[in-house]
């Protein structure tokens, strides 16, 4: 809107154009899946990460919901991060909103590892018993987001947007399996290839194993 704005001969910045968009109610139609809807009965748990010094891995894991475009619909897609190292532990995709495949990629981590807090939004699937209920059973921390407090999870947010720019909107998936397909091959080469200005251009695989190792030392 801004380019457009500024060949018509208007002098607007960008900021300016998002606010009068905003004032007008002007915005792009396309399909909004709601993936984070709370549940009045559940229990929410209070935010541990402000102030919290997070330096090594497996301190501090996030998850959360987006949903990935398909050629006709969409699915949805969760993961689990580890959030000094920005490692993507393990995904799952549903075309369903229900709690089974955020407990499985859950699940799938602890396999091998454990954190000491675990940070999501207040998402029914994340406070639902069965979440809770085995992140207790672990005693691992539960944090989660304020409502409305998306940068609470930033990280996550930051690997939805790598995600989808990266990967999602390049191209057009046809169907489920074509979406992991893609999605598989590229959590592979975000994980081990792709190196991050935030990690001193080195890639969350590096970071993660050399910070384990350092614990090791310890």
């Amino acid at each position: 809107m801004t380019a457009v704005l500024r060949r018509e001969g208007f002098s607007v910045n960008h900021k300016r154009a998002e606010r009068l968009m905003k004032v007008l109610g002007l915005a792009a139609i396309y399909p909004e899946p709601k993936t984070s809807q709370a549940c009045p009965e559940h229990r929410k748990y209070p935010y541990l990460l402000r102030s919290l010094l997070i330096e090594r891995a497996n301190q501090v894991w996030a998850s959360d919901i987006t949903y990935i475009r398909l050629a006709n619909g969409f699915v949805y897609l969760t993961a689990i991060l580890d959030w000094d190292s920005r490692r993507v532990l393990s995904w799952r995709l549903s075309n369903t909103m229900d709690t089974l495949f955020c407990v499985e990629a859950l699940q799938e981590s602890l396999v091998t590892w454990q954190p000491e807090i675990f940070n999501t939004d207040q998402g029914s699937q994340d406070t639902s018993l069965e979440m809770t209920g085995l992140l207790l059973s672990k005693n691992i921390l539960i944090s989660m987001d304020g409502r409305g407090r998306c940068f609470d999870n930033i990280f996550i947010e930051r690997l939805w947007r790598s995600v989808k720019y990266e990967e999602v909107y390049l191209k057009e998936y046809n169907s489920v399996w074509a979406a992991e397909d893609g999605l598989r091959a590229y959590f592979k080469f975000y994980n081990e290839f792709r190196p991050h200005q935030s990690l001193a251009n080195r890639t969350p695989l590096e970071v993660f194993e050399r910070s384990i190792e350092s614990t090791k030392k310890q």
